[in-house]
């Protein structure tokens, strides 16, 4: 049986997995000093896992059966603020249980993600826009909850922690649809859509179908650049837009590296989110992304106390 993993050797180890996973994300935390960077490593890390299971190659049922797995072992943790009985040689767990007793993690955001890839591998469709937006509050909102915690210090007054909870909602909604719009064509081929149906028809992109077939049309109309589906995702753009600026005023509520961090992140995201608005067609063409220059430059700003 190995060893128990020392906190440090689990940090350190998560620290890893963000580098090499999470660029945007790591230009954002990097601002962050020591103590606080480590417990967001911790709670990334996790997440990673989450989404990698959601992701990856499984049968459905196994998918499904780590997931579960997954909330237990969470639950656990949350309940005792240690790693699961057996699990003390498991870097994340083991740091994020650090992390939890630390900043005192709000129980219930992680299994929020959970349950949000839960949706993934079940291959639920979105209807309406309030459907999608509650798969963005679980995926993304909840990782907003969990770096709230971790960024300020003491507890606010109740009204206060509401008003900032939800503006860190409305910033990981802002992020998820910002993800989905660069990974319209790439999701269609691998059998996802995010996007509403409804909005897939009053443009004219995919009538009424299952998830499968959807997909398939979908990822057809992607590669063939029609005006319709450009006219969509510069639609659903928009629609990102607002909610970043419903979500930006958080950073004025946050200290200062705190702050940085949340614009740094933030920044990068919205930059990509201009870059597709701007050509919608190039986005389906390709994956868009920014340039190491461009993340330095955004968390540089981010530095200044200004926005990207």
């Amino acid at each position: 049986m190995s060893a128990s993993v020392s906190t440090s050797e689990a940090y350190d180890r998560c620290e890893a997995i963000t580098r090499a996973q999470a660029a945007n994300f790591y230009y954002g935390i990097r601002l962050l000093p020591r103590e606080r960077r480590r417990a967001m490593s911790a709670a990334y890390a996790f997440a990673r896992r989450i989404d990698d299971i959601g992701d990856g190659e499984l049968p459905h049922d196994r998918k499904l059966a780590l997931l579960q797995q997954s909330a237990e072992q969470l639950a656990k943790l949350e309940r005792t603020g240690a790693p699961p009985r057996g699990e003390p040689d498991d870097p994340v767990l083991v740091a994020l249980a650090d992390a939890h007793r630390r900043f005192s993690l709000p129980a219930g955001a992680l299994g929020e993600l959970i349950e949000g890839v839960r949706m993934d591998v079940e291959g639920v469709s979105y209807e309406r826009f309030e459907e999608l937006e509650l798969y963005c509050r679980r995926v993304a909102g909840a990782i907003g909850r969990v770096c709230l915690a971790i960024f300020v210090k003491r507890p606010a007054a109740a009204q206060d922690q509401d008003r900032l909870e939800a503006l860190a909602d409305d910033l990981g909604v802002a992020l998820q649809l910002t993800n989905i719009l660069r990974d319209v064509r790439e999701d269609a081929e691998n059998g996802r859509v995010y996007l509403p149906a409804e909005d897939l028809r009053r443009f004219g992109v995919v009538p009424d179908g299952g998830m499968a077939a959807s997909a398939r049309l979908l990822a057809a109309r992607a590669a063939e650049q029609g005006d319709s589906l450009g006219e969509l995702v510069r639609f659903e753009a928009e629609r990102a837009e607002q909610w970043f600026e419903r979500g930006l005023p958080l950073l004025g509520l946050l200290d200062r590296r705190s702050a940085a961090c949340v614009a740094a992140m933030a920044g990068i995201y919205h930059r990509l989110l201009h870059r597709i608005e701007q050509d919608p067609e190039r986005a389906l063409r390709t994956r868009t992304s920014l340039s190491g220059r461009e993340k330095v430059l955004v968390a540089l700003r981010s530095i200044a106390g200004g926005r990207a």
